[in-house]
């Protein structure tokens, strides 16, 4: 059973610590003092209360990020690299899919990961998204990617 909190400064320094490997190095974020510094993801004062922390008792095993837009809503994730393959994406997702449905009753879920990303697609299908259209070309703060958009069932 994962237990879930609002992403305290430990938890984002940690995460600043998580290397990924191979492909997956792409993820590997800058330093928490970089971050800072730039207001990125987790370190922007306004959308910190945005980002849950994840653990499998003492055990740091992900995080999410909701933004509530206009129309929908978009869910971000990390997993540990540690821990990726090991079904806790789809606990995560499964967990903050059900938040996002008391909280936005009205809105439908969607997320976006690079097209060659396998083992996240997969996650994400598992936990009941689906690919909605074809690939797209999408500027981020890691450079451009191509991505699909994936939406909730």
């Amino acid at each position: 059973m994962l237990t879930t909190r609002i992403m305290t400064d430990d938890d984002k320094r940690e995460v600043c610590n998580w290397k990924y490997s191979g492909e997956y190095e792409i993820y590997n974020m800058p330093t928490y003092d970089e971050m800072v510094e730039k207001e990125f993801a987790f370190l922007n004062p306004k959308r910190q209360n945005n980002y849950n922390t994840y653990f499998d008792k003492e055990t740091c095993v992900g995080f999410t990020n909701v933004l509530e837009e206009e129309k929908e809503i978009f869910i971000g994730i990390g997993v540990t690299p540690n821990y990726c393959g090991q079904g806790y994406g789809q606990a995560m997702l499964n967990i903050v899919i059900e938040k996002c449905r008391k909280l936005y009753p009205n809105k439908p879920h969607y997320l976006k990961v690079r097209s060659w990303n396998k083992r996240a697609i997969t996650c994400y299908q598992k936990a009941g998204f689906v690919i909605d259209g074809d690939e797209f070309v999408q500027e981020t703060s890691i450079g451009v990617g191509t991505f699909y958009r994936m939406i909730h069932q």
